[in-house]
Parts: structure tokens; C-alpha cells; sequence
């Protein structure tokens, strides 16, 4: 994406909402979800909009774990560390990531293909332990499955019921 092409997402989502303070969450969210992170130009545009200081959304930013400041991989990967996927190996899950991707928990590769993230708990306790790429629950897992479900996603196969 060009630079003019990110200014003019950036205006379009800011100019969704009304100039309230009160919608800074959703907006963030919007540009988190266009660009897979928060870009500085977004910061410092949506202050300008919502005439709030730019320090305010920066800690918004920071606060929620949902969004980043710097541009996460087109796949995300988030593995699920709660107690029950703890005690069931996720883990074991983690340290086959990083030898597959090259990569710790909170990185991204440097193709920009996958990030990882260690997550408290994805709300699928009875299934663990489950790790989710780009929104697909992938339950029960064993550590042997790592590889093929990375390889799916490199080859952009979407069909992962």
C-alpha cells in the first residue's frame, strides 16, 4: 500500500465516526484491522480529528493487547498459555513455532508472514490446547501438527474446519 493509499484509508475510517473522544477505541480498531497495526500518520491524524493530545491514544494503543504499534505478520498466531492449555502442553506448542518460524512469542517473521503471540486464554478451555491463526481455531493440538497448519497458511489455503 502506497503512502497516499494509507492516508486516504486512514481519513476514510477516522471520517466514519463522529468527532467524539468517545469513539477513539473504534477507530483505532478499524485501523488495526485495515493495516494489521496502528500506523504513526493514523496516531497522530485521529488526535488531530478528535482534537485530544496524541499521548492519550498512544496509551490506548499500548493498553490494549488487541492493538499494535508496529505492523504485525499477515498471519497472526496466537497461542493460548491459560492454565487448562498450560497444563495440556501449549508450551511444547510455542517452542515448535519458534523452531518452525524462527521466531519468540510477541515477534514476527521477517517476511512479514507470521506473528506470534502468547495469549491468556482464547475461551476454548475443554478443546486444549487450542491456537488460533487468523481467527481458526485449531483445537487439541499436538506439537507433530505445527508444521503442516504453518505450511497450509504459507500456501494460503483457507479452508481450515
Amino acid at each position: 500500500m502506497t503512502e497516499i493509499d494509507q492516508a486516504s484509508k486512514i481519513g476514510e475510517i477516522i471520517e466514519a465516526y463522529p468527532a467524539d473522544q468517545r469513539f477513539a477505541l473504534a477507530a483505532l480498531q478499524d485501523m488495526q484491522h485495515a493495516f494489521n497495526f496502528i500506523p504513526e500518520e493514523g496516531l497522530a491524524a485521529l488526535a488531530e480529528y478528535l482534537g485530544c493530545p496524541q499521548a492519550q491514544l498512544y496509551s490506548m494503543a499500548t493498553f490494549y493487547k488487541a492493538l499494535s504499534l508496529t505492523p504485525k505478520g499477515e498471519h497472526i498466531i496466537k497461542i493460548c498459555n491459560g492454565t487448562a492449555c498450560h497444563l495440556r502442553g501449549a508450551m511444547n506448542l510455542a517452542t515448535e513455532l519458534k523452531r518452525d518460524l524462527g521466531i519468540e512469542p510477541g515477534q514476527t517473521t521477517e517476511d512479514g508472514a507470521f506473528s506470534v503471540e502468547l495469549v491468556n486464554c482464547l475461551g476454548s478451555c475443554a478443546l486444549a490446547p487450542v491456537m488460533v491463526v487468523d481467527g481458526n481455531y485449531h483445537n487439541k493440538l499436538r506439537v507433530e501438527q505445527i508444521p503442516g497448519i504453518i505450511e497450509s497458511y504459507a500456501e494460503g489455503v483457507t479452508d481450515h474446519d
